[in-house]
């Protein structure tokens, strides 16, 4: 369930009941892919770094142990044991971007294994099976994602194909709630909102799925090519015809900056790897901007990453010691980057959230959307 706290703009301050407790929004959702931070982090530290939802995702976990492995271990939070919420991404991504060959019918998708090649199919009924199996608090719905650019033709039907497997997966996540046995019977699900840059389709594919009254919606098909000037349109698009009353999360979005300008137009989730890949390449994220740990500038230099930064790795280890870990290729380095990367990201959707309760969010955007993304 959710609820508005106030707003300033579009901008929304609000919170997301789930049966895994209150997600306070906007708010950033770790990538656990696997059911792991790439980086040697795991559930017990994401409590101290600020951490409020953990995703994870239903292609991988299906593959490797098995959904049906996970289950017989108590689902995922005893799993992993983080016992904060959990969404798990419903695989249709990765079906599209890591299977070679694959095959797309009504009924859903057939495709290769990207480990081993092994024939897979996956459909809507399929995956709301797996993502029960896993016990996550929010499920995602199975959409196809297009590539982009698309042409306009097949992006109609590629529309309104995943409006009717969006009605299967609510279908089928009903059963599955109702059923003995289920480890969350309580399991929350949200539609996905397609239809590549083109306004019309975006329009009337949120018109359609907003009538099946599900917990939260997400805007999908972003950060996959477009220019960020072409994502904000689309969000501003879409968002008006979004409910008010439930949560708006815009897929594997992304940078501080597109965060920033995300949230003032009216989005509440987010999701993206770069905070942890980056960090693994040695680029960290700073209340100055971006800073790459290799430089040889810091060879000395025993200042923390960000001096503005209370995280745990900003206490205790200066600059030069981690561009000595990267340089002598000590896994320590990721792990310490990793760690700042996602505090970072936390921090800065938690002073958003200051900033929206103090009614001073306009002046915190104004400062920091031309900071966040430069290059020191």
């Amino acid at each position: 369930m959710y609820k508005c706290i106030r707003t300033e703009g579009r901008a929304r301050r609000g919170e997301i009941t789930t049966p895994h407790g209150t997600i306070q929004t906007p708010a950033f959702m770790n990538v656990a892919t696997c059911g792991a931070i790439k980086g040697a982090v795991s559930a017990l530290d994401l409590k101290e770094l600020r951490c409020q939802v953990q995703l994870c995702n239903t292609y991988h976990l299906h593959l490797r142990p098995g959904n049906e492995t996970v289950k017989r271990l108590g689902g995922l939070h005893r799993f992993t044991r983080w016992d904060a919420p959990i969404l798990t991404d419903s695989g249709g991504f990765q079906v599209f971007s890591l299977a070679k060959l694959r095959n797309i019918k009504e009924e859903g998708v057939y495709f290769a294994s990207h480990i081993d090649g092994h024939r897979i199919f996956m459909g809507p009924e399929e995956s709301m099976q797996i993502q029960s199996d896993l016990g996550s608090t929010i499920a995602m719905a199975f959409d196809e994602c297009i590539e982009n650019p698309a042409e306009y033709g097949y992006t109609r039907q590629s529309c309104d194909r995943t409006y009717r497997w969006l009605c299967r997966c609510q279908k089928k996540m009903q059963e599955l709630n109702a059923r003995e046995g289920t480890i969350n019977p309580r399991q929350m699900l949200f539609g996905i909102n397609q239809g590549a840059t083109y306004d019309d389709l975006r329009v009337e594919h949120m018109q359609k799925i907003r009538e099946l009254d599900l917990d939260g919606y997400a805007i999908g098909g972003l950060a996959v090519g477009e220019t960020a000037e072409e994502m904000y349109h689309i969000i501003d698009v879409v968002q008006e015809h979004m409910p008010a009353d439930k949560p708006r999360y815009l897929m594997g979005v992304g940078t501080p900056v597109n965060i920033l300008e995300a949230v003032y137009r009216g989005i509440d989730l987010f999701d993206c790897v770069m905070p942890t890949r980056n960090a693994r390449h040695a680029n960290v994220f700073t209340w100055s901007g971006r800073r790459n740990m290799m430089n040889e500038k810091y060879k000395l230099d025993e200042e923390p990453i960000d001096t503005e930064c209370d995280c745990p790795v900003c206490r205790n280890f200066t600059r030069a010691y981690i561009r000595h870990l990267f340089k002598s290729g000590e896994m320590l380095a990721m792990r310490l980057c990793v760690m700042h990367n996602i505090y970072f990201y936390n921090t800065l959707l938690m002073k958003i959230r200051e900033a929206l309760e103090q009614a001073s969010f306009e002046s915190f955007y104004q400062k920091y959307r031309s900071v966040l993304d430069k290059r020191i």
